[in-house]
């Protein structure tokens, strides 16, 4: 990292954090943290005492960035009132909001190697802890693969000295992240799979509850299921993304399962875990998606009976695959799609 405002130490200044997104950004944002506290910047505990302004942004949905685009004229005007302000803006961009924001931003820049850095931990009971970065996947409406790059594996060393720094210190609630984290794969040894990770997570001494996200239906293996229900340190907790209720629509996201096979897999994991907190996550008005697909997604809902779920109306995202077609669903009917289906889940969490 080597930024305009980071070429020597710094003192006296302040500096304030906003993030947007998923609990990677959270904990790449307490990583960051410690990034500017070593050049000698100081948190600021209101935003109109900073002296720097960091915006974590995510690029998921349209929504996210517009958040982002809305920051602008209040760093514009609190400039008016400090003159030494500047603004950063990093985390997950595509190009071409890049070139969008750069009029409105002093930098643009990736916080480089972030994991050697040891957070400043923003809950004093709940760690996030990332596992690798990246996605290997290719969803049709995920930029993930664009703005976070390829797969890559922290070494099960480096997550298991991090677990038990936390533990010592007295957390007791552990998530290990990553885009896609049962793919894991130790690069420090190889036969160390995500099963494995957790076996070795499970058996350190400490009173604390782990949680994982998020993994994908395409790889949830026997084995991982057998360990998680052995680990009495599991938090009987996983979100699995199902996006679509429709075969059709998830062979449109190129999800490489259908819907037999996630119903299966809910099945083995119930059986082998029955007390089991299971959420999801979908999107309502894919492209192309017909009412009939769509009450194929109401069915499962039904059927599987969630305790949760996160909800997105579909917003083309550029540079996916998805980008190039044609939006058809109108916003209107992705809202009322939406309300559907948290109205279903309302009545299992009221039952």
């Amino acid at each position: 990292m080597n930024g305009l405002f980071f070429c020597s130490k710094i003192g006296g200044m302040k500096y304030y954090i906003i993030t947007y997104g998923c609990q990677m950004n959270k904990s790449d944002s307490e990583r960051i943290a410690t990034v500017l506290e070593s050049r000698g910047y100081e948190p600021a505990s209101k935003i109109n005492e900073a002296d720097l302004i960091v915006v974590n942004m995510c690029s998921v949905r349209q929504s996210a960035v517009d958040r982002v685009y809305g920051l602008i004229p209040k760093f514009q005007k609190l400039k008016t009132k400090n003159e030494k302000l500047k603004t950063i803006l990093t985390g997950c961009i595509v190009k071409e909001d890049k070139r969008k924001f750069a009029e409105g931003f002093d930098q643009i820049l990736r916080f480089k190697d972030l994991l050697k850095y040891q957070p400043k931990y923003q809950d004093k009971s709940v760690a996030f802890i990332p596992i690798s970065n990246g996605c290997n996947m290719a969803c049709t409406y995920c930029v993930v693969p664009f703005v976070r790059g390829p797969l890559v594996c922290r070494s099960h060393l480096d997550v298991l000295k991090e677990v038990k720094n936390v533990v010592q210190k007295g957390f007791r609630e552990i998530w290990l992240l990553g885009q896609n984290v049962n793919d894991y794969q130790s690069p420090t040894d190889t036969s160390i799979n995500f099963a494995k990770l957790l076996k070795m997570v499970n058996d350190i001494s400490g009173n604390f509850k782990f949680f994982f996200i998020s993994p994908h239906p395409k790889n949830f293996s026997e084995e991982l299921i057998d360990t998680l229900a052995k680990s009495e340190k599991f938090g009987r907790y996983i979100n699995l993304p199902i996006q679509s209720g429709d075969n059709q629509i998830l062979k449109k996201m190129n999800r490489p399962y259908n819907i037999s096979q996630y119903k299966n897999l809910v099945k083995k994991i119930r059986k082998k875990i029955p007390e089991i907190r299971l959420s999801t996550d979908v999107i309502v008005g894919f492209l192309g998606e017909t009412e009939k697909q769509f009450q194929n997604t109401v069915k499962l809902f039904k059927e599987i009976k969630f305790n949760w779920a996160y909800i997105a109306k579909y917003s083309p995202r550029p540079g996916t695959v998805a980008f190039k077609m044609k939006n058809d669903v109108p916003l209107k009917e992705k809202k009322r799609r939406e309300k559907t289906l948290r109205e279903i889940l309302m009545k299992k969490v009221e039952e």
